[in-house]
């Protein structure tokens, strides 16, 4: 599967498909082997929604995660949180509604997982899993309710109002607290990976953070996923046309936490013309890895150690591409690198509130209101 976004990336997809991938070993394009080409929303909210429905048809909400990544990169890895911090009540509702009637009109008796996408309000259905997903045990310590657990005992026969007067299906803590589930990337252990992420999974693990506000659970997811965030020094941006107007938010809210700057000629010349200073500027590249005007380029301040953290968004693929060497040079020196303008304005909230608050650790039974025992 390949994103493009526009003709040239469209047609340099359909050669690599023909030539190099499956459809050119099994001798090229026809009826039979087909390239389906699907429109893609772009700029919209992904969400997962954990669920579960009984033989009596009793259906019971296990949670709604809005990722912080946009629609296009797979759910295995995104990032994702719970409570959704930016729908609307409205929207929640008819997410939950979609979901009830899904499970009422395929049946299901257990676990049912829908994705949805979110643009300007409107609700689409991306697919719907009558199975546990990859989702259901961050769920379960999100909440308090042992959703696998619940989920056997109904296929298994017993009813949803059985369990809740046996005690096995408490209701679910949902207020008091965020909880945020980022994924674990092998990158470092694959330096030639690009590491933009997209429609195929490629991460190896997932973490969580908890804490009472959605900042400082992200804070803590990404220090647990082992990439962690700055408290000073510079930040380089390299943002495609497309990403600007929604990167300017995350930069505006880095220098005001005392950040520098640093950005590719494209980048700084928005930034400073919206009130943003960037401190240096950096050359680009050519094609064949060649500066093409004077001074240093991204590769060497990253090389350097001058940089703490990259914000790169891809405008093409490939390692003749200035954003594939500026990635794998973030990859090769250990820094930080966010590809999507959601992380990086989730970084900026995260390192925000970190910063007024500082991180403090507690037992997950404490959120749960369980007490200091495990239970």
């Amino acid at each position: 599967m390949t994103i493009v976004y526009d003709l040239q990336e469209l047609e340099e997809a359909m050669k690599e498909l023909t030539a190099f991938a499956g459809l050119g070993r099994e001798g090229g394009l026809s009826a039979d082997r087909p390239v389906l080409i699907d429109r893609f929303l772009e700029d919209a909210i992904e969400v997962d929604v954990d669920s579960i429905r009984d033989q009596t048809g009793e259906f019971v909400l296990g949670g709604i995660l809005e990722h912080v990544e946009e629609a296009g990169v797979h759910s295995g890895d995104s990032a994702c949180a719970i409570p959704p911090p930016n729908l609307s009540q409205d929207t929640q509702d008819v997410i939950v509604e979609y979901a009830r009637q899904l499970a009422e009109r395929l049946e299901v008796v257990g676990l049912l997982n829908v994705q949805f996408a979110v643009k300007q309000g409107q609700v689409f259905v991306i697919e719907a899993n009558p199975r546990a997903s990859r989702t259901v045990p961050f769920v379960a310590k999100a909440t308090g309710v042992q959703l696998a657990k619940v989920a056997a005992r109904v296929m298994a026969g017993e009813t949803l109002e059985e369990l809740r007067e046996l005690g096995a299906l408490p209701e679910p803590i949902r207020e008091g607290h965020v909880a945020v589930k980022e994924a674990v990337l092998p990158f470092q252990r694959f330096p030639d990976v690009d590491t933009v992420l997209g429609p195929e999974m490629r991460s190896t693990g997932e973490v969580m953070g908890i804490d009472k506000t959605f900042g400082l659970a992200f804070a803590k997811s990404q220090i647990a996923a082992g990439e962690g965030l700055p408290t000073g020094g510079t930040i380089f941006f390299s943002l495609a046309d497309r990403d600007k107007e929604q990167g300017l938010e995350a930069a505006k809210g880095f220098v005001a936490l005392g950040f520098v700057l640093a950005a590719t000629a494209g980048t700084a010349e928005f930034l400073n013309s919206n009130g943003v200073h960037v401190e240096t500027v950096v050359a680009k590249l050519s094609e064949e890895g060649r500066e093409i005007s004077a001074g240093v380029d991204a590769v060497e301040l990253i090389g350097a150690g001058q940089v703490k953290l990259v914000i790169n968004t891809p405008r093409g693929r490939g390692p003749r591409s200035d954003g594939y060497r500026i990635r794998f040079a973030s990859t090769a020196h250990k820094v930080p690198c966010l590809t999507t303008v959601a992380a990086a304005r989730a970084a900026a909230v995260g390192l925000e509130e970190w910063m007024s608050n500082p991180l403090t650790v507690r037992p997950l039974q404490e959120f749960l209101g369980l007490g200091s025992s495990a239970e």
